[in-house]
């Protein structure tokens, strides 16, 4: 008979532990430890090895040339490395209302019109649902097939039978194996479940989109090994209330990481931003203080956007730092350098540092953007409109050099950029662009005399 032991599971991390404690040890949270029930078979461990099994030499191994088929967005094609992987498990994750469903059934609809055979199963709506939903995005062919199933063994059965090219798996924390006594969403049903797609992708050689919710913290809600499975995670950022929305590829066996898809949400759907720097950079205001256009690469992507700073005088004794869209702690690590290096008495002073769009950049090569902007707000001073920077700043007041120096030259005299403000180390002939002048600093105290 099999025996029955009991296991608590961290529901943030997925650490497991043989008792219950108070907070994880992996994550450091509290109170996410569950219990669940593990089955164990008598015996497991005395299984014979298999036999059959046999090591292969790297030079014989036959290499076959990797075959893609696009989605129909030339934005989730970027981010996914080149387009659609075959047999391939691909994880969405996101803020609930974010877009994630609207995107995959508009993925279906291009699917479907290149007559590619498109399964999207939901364990959260209805078929009615969907039917409304996919009315408001538009027309659809007869390749697309769904089913509201939860019931891992029926919708294994269905893949098998069906054998469709391209499956959507909505969401994976409403599937359960009744082979597990856990509820669904648990740790164990999670892992259970991504598993089974991952045999059944690899097996079938059908590609598997899966829908995972996110947590608090804005990670995949369940186990980290689900992360680890899969064969590329993709966040769906942004803020509901905004427009734009951002698909980040942060893992990916079959291209970069890292690269980025920009999208507008509209009244039929999701559609592309072809020029996210000409997106990012509307609405910038002419004659502003503390308002300077920096360059962040993303993947293998420039974009330009805008850094805005508002510096004034603190009523207490205590200043405050704030932060939107970028490190708060990198930007009191630059305001220390800046009062330690320029003699600016920051320390009095009220700071708000905002990337304009909402969108969230951490690249270093923003450090002499966010100073810039600081010192403009400060001394009231504005900065020329047609000037451009990056650079990374270290805390001797220095310059760094960052990597893709010509693209971001390249990215900015498309915009009709005609200064740009980098560092010296990188200001060499191969970064020579016409139209655009060049001005390589070594330290923060060149920069500022550049731009006053």
């Amino acid at each position: 008979m099999a025996k029955a032991k009991t296991i608590y599971f961290c529901q943030e991390c997925g650490h497991e532990s043989a008792k219950w404690m108070g907070q994880c040890p992996g994550c450091k949270q509290w109170n996410t430890f569950v219990e669940e029930t593990v089955e164990r078979r008598k015996g497991a461990a005395e299984k014979k090895p298999i036999l059959g099994a046999s090591p292969v030499i790297l030079a014989d191994i036959e290499m076959k040339r990797e075959e893609r088929f696009t989605s129909g967005f030339p934005e989730l094609d970027r981010v996914l490395g080149g387009g659609i992987v075959p047999a391939s498990l691909v994880l969405v994750g996101g803020d609930p209302g974010i877009g994630k469903s609207t995107l995959l059934l508009q993925v279906c609809q291009k699917l479907s019109a290149q007559q590619i055979q498109v399964l999207y199963i939901s364990g959260e709506e209805s078929l009615q649902q969907i039917k409304i939903r996919a009315q408001r995005i538009g027309s659809f062919t007869d390749s697309l097939f769904l089913l509201c199933e939860t019931n891992l063994d029926i919708i294994d059965g269905v893949l098998r039978k069906e054998k469709p090219q391209v499956v959507i798996i909505d969401s994976i924390q409403t599937m359960y194996s009744e082979n597990i006594s856990s509820s669904p969403g648990s740790v164990s049903q999670v892992r259970e479940a991504t598993a089974a797609f991952m045999q059944l992708a690899k097996g079938l050689g059908i590609t598997i989109f899966i829908v995972g919710h996110v947590t608090k913290e804005g990670v995949v809600a369940g186990p980290r090994v689900l992360e680890h499975m899969v064969d590329t995670v993709l966040y769906f950022e942004g803020d509901r209330h905004a427009a734009y929305r951002i698909l980040r590829g942060v893992k990916n066996r079959f291209g970069s990481t890292n690269e980025i898809g920009v999208f507008e949400m509209r009244e039929q759907g999701l559609a592309e931003v072809k020029n996210p720097s000409e997106y990012m950079l509307s609405g910038k205001p002419k004659d502003a203080s503390g308002s300077v256009v920096a360059c962040s690469i993303e993947g293998t992507r420039p974009i330009l956007l805008e850094v805005q700073a508002l510096v004034c005088r603190s009523n207490f004794g205590i200043p405050r730092r704030t932060a939107d869209g970028t490190d708060t702690n990198r930007v009191n690590l630059l305001m220390a350098v800046l009062e330690k290096r320029l003699n600016l008495r920051l320390s009095e002073c009220d700071a708000y540092v905002n990337i304009a769009g909402g969108i969230k950049m951490n690249e270093p090569a923003l450090d002499l953007g966010i100073v810039l902007a600081i010192i403009s707000s400060y001394k009231e001073r504005c900065i020329d409109e047609k000037m451009i920077c990056f650079g990374e700043v270290g805390l001797s007041g220095e310059v760094r050099a960052v990597h893709m120096a010509k693209q971001r030259i390249l990215e900015a005299r498309k915009l009709g950029f005609t200064t740009c403000i980098l560092p010296k180390v990188s200001l060499d002939a191969q970064n020579n662009v016409d139209g655009i002048t060049l001005l390589g600093v070594e330290n923060v105290q060149q920069a500022v005399r550049k731009i006053l």
